[in-house]
């Protein structure tokens, strides 16, 4: 496996983007249909794109890509193959493609980007990714996607988390939105001693994406995972801030909020037992919403839902991690030309903003973005987003977070008493610089 040299760059907070924005929105001319249709559709009569889409289909998403698809034929007059990949098949799916016939689009997380390249999974699309309506894209939402000064995917949509919780378990039991730390620990001990022992309060994630969580109060207290010096990541998980972020993590288990038995769970089984009255507050995003109602066989809807920003222990509000979806064009494609036509239609500022809000994402247009910090459903993710950092940009970072679990399994044995929080923290940083180094 080839492994590149990532360009450091510093993710986006929503008051630089905003000023990013402020600065290039006036001189960015916006995509033309008209003009892209009389220039390329000729050319491309009769051909077809492959294109994948990751997760399951719905019926908004479904009707989205129906509408970009039907315009991308009228302006290109090609045909587009549409193929839905549900997540548990992704990596398995992607692996399969990187040695053999892939896509010629496809959709991807937007912190795979560095490990897909590295396996040349991904084509080049520099000479795009920063023209038309995407000039107004802030510079920096694109950390991930820059390897050694190329730019391998377009930003599609942003994902922030906040606070899911029991709306009408706040109202029943008179309890205000928590501002601060102390008031969310307040909140969390009050719920559990009105509906029993067997709820968590608020619950401890540590299964696959656990770091979403523990990264929100390590970044708090102005801790890092690792950062590069020269050609080398440098851990500093024993470092003072992120050794407080660390503790008030374990914290959540050792303080009563969550139960031990739970130390494994991930996001997708704290919903499964929040939707069975089993969890008062977590920390996801708006997609969770249409599970949980499935998964409480419709008795939990949004009426009974909200969602508020992370409190930092240390004031205001946490950092979220900047997840989102980007969009790419795949390495064996032999349609790289109409693909790139593809993304650059699909990433137009109307045909991303609409990506974003039909599909539960935040818009990576700043003035879409901004309009949403008021909004009732999106305020708290405007707000989180507004703070958002990321993991290492490496492509080996994956491989110490979901294969290694390296910070979970430290979590796990403090607080299974195997070792002090110190000494589960040496042993971490020793183990992630080794893999970031590989």
């Amino acid at each position: 496996m080839r492994i590149a040299k990532i360009t450091a760059t510093t993710v986006t907070t929503a008051a630089l983007a905003l000023g990013l924005a402020a600065c290039g929105s006036g001189e960015a001319p916006s995509s033309s249909p008209s003009a892209a249709a009389s220039a390329s559709g000729p050319k491309f009569a009769g051909k077809t794109l492959s294109v994948w889409r990751l997760g399951d289909s719905n019926p908004a998403a479904a009707k989205y890509m129906e509408e970009l698809n039907a315009e991308f034929k009228q302006q290109t007059g090609a045909e587009v193959k549409l193929e839905w990949i549900p997540w548990p098949q992704v990596a398995d799916k992607f692996a399969a493609a990187a040695t053999g016939s892939g896509p010629d689009v496809t959709e991807i997380g937007n912190d795979q980007v560095p490990m897909w390249q590295s396996q040349d999974a991904l084509t080049p699309i520099t000479d795009i990714a920063r023209e038309g309506d995407r000039a107004q894209i802030p510079e920096n939402l694109y950390g991930y996607e820059t390897v050694d000064g190329e730019i391998y995917a377009v930003p599609w949509g942003a994902g922030a988390r906040a606070v899911l919780y029991r709306k009408d378990w706040f109202e029943e039991l008179k309890i205000e939105i928590p501002k601060t730390w102390d008031e969310l620990v307040a909140a969390a001990k009050k719920i559990q001693k009105e509906k029993g022992e067997g709820v968590d309060g608020f619950a401890f994630n540590g299964g696959s994406d656990a770091n979403h969580l523990l990264a929100a109060f390590a970044w708090a207290e102005g801790g890092e995972y690792a950062v590069k010096e020269g050609d080398k990541w440098v851990g500093k998980l024993t470092e003072p801030g992120f050794t407080k972020g660390f503790e008030t993590y374990t914290g959540l288990v050792t303080g009563g909020l969550s139960g031990k038995a739970n130390l494994t769970l991930n996001t997708v089984d704290i919903r499964k037992r929040f939707a069975n009255n089993k969890v008062a507050m977590y920390l996801t995003a708006g997609w969770d919403l249409p599970g949980i109602e499935e998964d409480s066989k419709g008795k939990l809807k949004s009426d009974k839902l909200a969602f508020f920003p992370l409190p930092a222990k240390a004031g205001g509000v946490a950092p979220s991690f900047f997840g989102g979806n980007d969009i790419a064009l795949w390495g064996g494609t032999k349609e790289a030309d109409l693909g790139k036509e593809y993304i650059k239609l699909a990433t137009s500022k109307t045909w991303a903003d609409r990506y974003a809000s039909e599909g539960g994402l935040l818009p990576v247009y700043p003035d879409t973005l901004a309009k949403l910090e008021e909004d009732p459903a999106q305020g708290a993710f405007a707000q989180a987003f507004a703070k958002a950092r990321a993991f290492p940009a490496d492509p080996n970072w994956s491989e110490a977070d979901a294969t290694k679990m390296v910070l979970q399994n430290a979590a796990r044995a403090v607080i299974e008493g195997k070792k002090d929080a110190g000494t589960a923290l040496a042993d971490a940083n020793k183990e992630l610089e080794e893999i970031l180094n590989q």
